[in-house]
């Protein structure tokens, strides 16, 4: 029990988080009132006529909308899908490896692109994957001809997709590291009395002990299905792969901030928002019905 003399200062501590979250979260979200109006920056926010919800009706009929949305579904669904099975795999393959000093080695490595910002792993990816880069100088010399994969619409999605599980795998893999170490030895070694071999104690011990944990991360990051990730695809797309890689995120961008759609702009990324958290909420209850999750 904390003495009470002593509160005032742990509610000190808390001020700088506070004004954080007021000036940078709370304080901006005036500005959603653009979305329901014609945004005109000599009048300026509040003199702009209102118009309900005439942007977003405008927003459903084109067919940018549909695109982007399909778009950013695809690939944050993609990943979500790749950041959960890959990390996995890994650990449960990296777990079988009796040699620590190996492991540890291992882990510390694939630990290090996740601190990497995108902009520096953007560049990399566009190097080695550009028309003169490693990549096509191998299939040159295999015999293919090069390809441009930074412009082919078919093939962004999976650069995309390939270079986020890439970079995220490792420090994906530490919760499954953790729940593996929790799992009592005793049931290995009473399993290996029997007769199991390696093979069957991963089967029957390993794996339905890490289950619960692999259903809650799946459960918990279904709220983040519409955030198909702006610093990465930003980065590295252009507008030849517009169809297959452009995502809500940088559409609103080049919207609002290139072609001066403000109104619309906004009204898409309010859309987004809402539809966040219906989608966190929704995963937070899930999480918490099934797996006994819960936050508060």
């Amino acid at each position: 029990m904390i003495p009470r003399s002593f509160a005032k200062h742990f509610y000190i501590m808390l001020i700088p988080g506070l004004l954080w979250l007021i000036f940078f979260n709370l304080y901006p979200m005036y500005g959603v009132v653009a979305a329901f109006k014609e945004y005109n920056p000599g009048l300026g926010l509040w003199r702009s006529p209102w118009i309900g919800l005439e942007n977003f009706k405008y927003m459903f009929e084109l067919d940018d909308s549909k695109i982007i949305f399909r778009n950013t579904v695809v690939i944050a669904f993609s990943k979500m899908i790749g950041n959960l099975i890959v990390p996995l795999v890994f650990a449960l393959m990296l777990n079988e490896v009796k040699n620590r000093l190996f492991t540890r080695t291992v882990q510390t490595i694939v630990y290090l692109p996740h601190f990497l910002s995108w902009v520096i792993v953007g560049g990399m990816m566009l190097d080695i994957f550009a028309y003169n880069g490693p990549v096509n100088s191998l299939l040159s010399a295999m015999g293919v001809e090069p390809i441009l994969f930074l412009a082919n619409a078919n093939a962004f999605p999976a650069l995309i997709v390939g270079s986020d599980i890439w970079k995220e795998f490792g420090f994906n893999a530490i919760i499954f590291f953790a729940a593996l170490t929790s799992i009592n030895p005793e049931m290995y070694e009473a399993a290996a009395i029997d007769g199991a071999s390696q093979w069957q104690r991963l089967i029957k011990i390993t794996i339905p002990s890490i289950m619960p944990v692999a259903a809650l991360l799946a459960t918990l990051s279904l709220g983040n299905i519409l955030n198909a990730g702006f610093d990465q695809v930003f980065t590295m797309y252009n507008p030849s792969v517009y169809s297959t890689g452009d995502i809500i995120d940088t559409w609103v961008y080049r919207a609002g901030l290139i072609d001066f759609q403000h109104g619309l702009a906004t009204a898409v990324g309010l859309l987004k928002s809402v539809v966040g958290l219906v989608l966190i909420t929704v995963s937070y209850t899930l999480a918490y019905r099934f797996a006994n999750y819960r936050i508060f």
